[in-house]
């Protein structure tokens, strides 16, 4: 039998230790969560998407009665992109999350698995990774690509 060991990079950074573009796009992903509609879980996620043509997408979860028929911020986020601008790729990602007590989340959470096969084709899309940035309310997580947060992928890279 063989083993196998599957492990994530991760930098965990502060907020001062972002790039001038990593912060506005964190800044912009916090924001988006005041735009999340979720009367049910009351749990606010909000997403920024980076392109390579420098236009930030953002995109909030949004909660259907008619569960499971909302959306998740992230894949508002990635389905609008590409739709409005169908040319540009993916770069960068962000991802914050407001807890049910209104409070942004001490640590950083992390895309759901439908959304992470969603991100997994535009990243692919695209030919390059898109990094990820998950937002806590203490620091920022690191993460270089997609893919590595969905290691055994549905897809080729």
């Amino acid at each position: 039998m063989e083993s196998k060991t599957i492990s994530v990079p991760v930098e965990v950074l502060g907020y001062d230790e972002l790039s001038p573009a990593e912060a506005s796009l964190v800044d912009r992903a916090r924001r988006a969560t005041y735009r999340s509609y979720s009367p049910y879980s009351h749990f606010r996620v909000g997403a920024a998407i980076l392109l390579d043509n420098d236009e930030v997408i953002e995109g909030a979860n949004q909660e259907n009665a008619a569960y499971p028929s909302g959306t998740c911020a992230e894949r508002s986020a990635c389905y609008y992109a590409h739709a409005t601008y169908p040319d540009a790729w993916f770069r960068t990602i962000a991802i914050a999350a407001r807890g049910t007590d209104g409070e942004f989340v001490a640590d950083p959470v992390s895309p759901c698995g439908a959304c992470r096969q969603a991100l997994l084709e535009y990243e692919t899309l695209a030919g390059e990774p898109v990094t990820v940035l998950l937002i806590g309310r203490d620091g920022v997580y690191r993460i270089p690509s997609v893919r590595s947060l969905l290691p055994l992928a549905f897809t080729e890279f």
